[in-house]
């Protein structure tokens, strides 16, 4: 999905998609189409957007970098889900949906064995995820007495990562032409009783979201393999 605003790494995504931004010395979407194909996934269909021009003049149909590219365009900002949708006569019954909004790496074929073991309609694939909280956090007990005081406590969630394995029927829960959100098309499907299931993966999972997160990955890639000539 390559079609959002990106308007959290304004000023820079004024002109260029964020998908297109560098992370080392190529954009955040090839690191994404590389590591798809080293997972063995060649038939890629991007969901474009905002200036998806540029994105398909640098990739074009995917020959130069070794896998099949086709492109399903949207002329305006649709919502990850409303996005998907506008890719469903591309999509074969079973695929793997992706944000741009992060650099993954973990074994995919894992998340897709696991989705077809569970004959699961949709599967997350989660990572767990600590953040450290600026305050003290006081708990209490009956009447307002002090239970218990933790200084700054560090949390552990699972997230999501924004990798999913989708059986394409799942779209039909998706209104076509309309702005839509994929939590909202998890809510109408799980109302239907379909079975979404979630798996933990280990890897890494490399935010570019915002001016912070794209700076600190590209400090990461430069760390990891020295600096670009």
């Amino acid at each position: 999905l390559a079609g959002g605003l990106g308007t959290l790494l304004r000023p820079y995504t004024l002109f260029v998609p964020m998908l297109m931004l560098p992370v080392g010395p190529k954009p955040i979407l090839e690191h994404i189409i590389d590591w798809l194909k080293a997972n063995e996934i060649n038939d890629i269909v991007i969901a474009t957007g905002y200036l998806g021009r540029i994105i398909e003049h640098y990739f074009e149909d995917g020959s130069a970098f070794g896998v099949k590219i086709e492109y399903a365009r949207s002329d305006r900002p649709m919502g990850h889900a409303g996005q998907l949708k506008s890719a469903q006569n591309m999509l074969p019954q079973t695929f793997v949906c992706m944000y741009g909004d992060a650099i993954l790496d973990f074994d995919l074929k894992k998340l897709i064995e696991f989705h077809e073991k569970k004959r699961s309609f949709l599967t997350l694939s989660l990572m767990s995820y600590e953040t450290k909280t600026k305050y003290g956090v006081i708990k209490t007990g009956p009447q307002g007495r002090v239970t218990q005081w933790k200084e700054k406590p560090v949390i552990t969630n699972d997230i999501n990562i924004g990798c999913y394995v989708i059986d394409k029927k799942f779209l039909d829960y998706i209104p076509r032409g309309e702005v839509y959100g994929m939590k909202e098309a998890f809510k109408s499907a799980m109302d239907a009783d379909k079975g979404i299931y979630a798996l933990k993966v280990k890897g890494t999972f490399t935010d570019i979201g915002d001016l912070e997160a794209h700076k600190a990955a590209d400090e990461a890639y430069i760390e990891r393999y020295g600096k670009i000539p």
